[in-house]
């Protein structure tokens, strides 16, 4: 839970980066995923209303933890339907970073998780009169108190996609790999 939940809070987006607020819209890609589903439950404990997208599959699970509108990546543009949102939770990759620049409203903020295309998307950021950042992990006692805090109240829970004896990490890794979890593949030790 520390690495995937951290990328969502300290210097990683939710809170520092974005400082998201009470009653600001967010758009959380990929919102079923490892990364996604941590990002979900912290702007809702932040008071944020939060837009998921994932696949149809997956739109009931959004839904419980929280998500106030799904969006199915597989048959809707989000470019065409979501608008001015004030964040950006983008975990996929820089092209669909470039598309989501566009949901968001003046001033507003992509945060992505993936350093390839840095450049580009803070150029084109600029252009459109947003910010975007690209993060990478890093764990700090202030943020990991903060996580554990909103896991002991229940706020923030962590969804196994499954679980591996240490023997098969190289099983677990490659369903991670997929992109198409909801939540994380777990390693067992006995």
């Amino acid at each position: 839970m520390p690495i995937a939940s951290c990328r969502c809070w300290r210097r990683e987006a939710l809170v520092d980066t974005a400082n998201v607020q009470a009653g600001q819209r967010v758009l959380i890609h990929a919102a079923a995923g490892g990364v996604g589903h941590f990002a979900v439950q912290i702007a809702k404990a932040r008071g944020a209303y939060v837009i998921g997208s994932a696949s149809a599959a997956n739109h009931d699970f959004l839904r419980g933890i929280g998500v106030d509108e799904v969006l199915d990546y597989r048959t809707t543009d989000f470019t065409e339907t979501v608008h001015d949102v004030d964040m950006v939770l983008d975990p996929i990759d820089a092209a669909h970073g470039l598309r989501s620049l566009r949901t968001l409203r003046p001033g507003g903020v992509l945060v992505s998780i993936r350093a390839l295309g840095t450049e580009v998307l803070k150029a084109e950021a600029e252009k459109l009169g947003v910010r975007a950042k690209v993060l990478l992990v890093e764990a700090d006692h202030t943020g990991m108190d903060a996580l554990r805090e909103l896991a002991e109240s229940g706020a923030l829970r962590p969804t196994i996609a499954g679980s591996f004896p240490l023997a098969d990490a190289a099983k677990a890794h490659a369903l991670g790999d997929t992109g198409r979890t909801v939540g994380k593949p777990v390693l067992t030790v006995d």
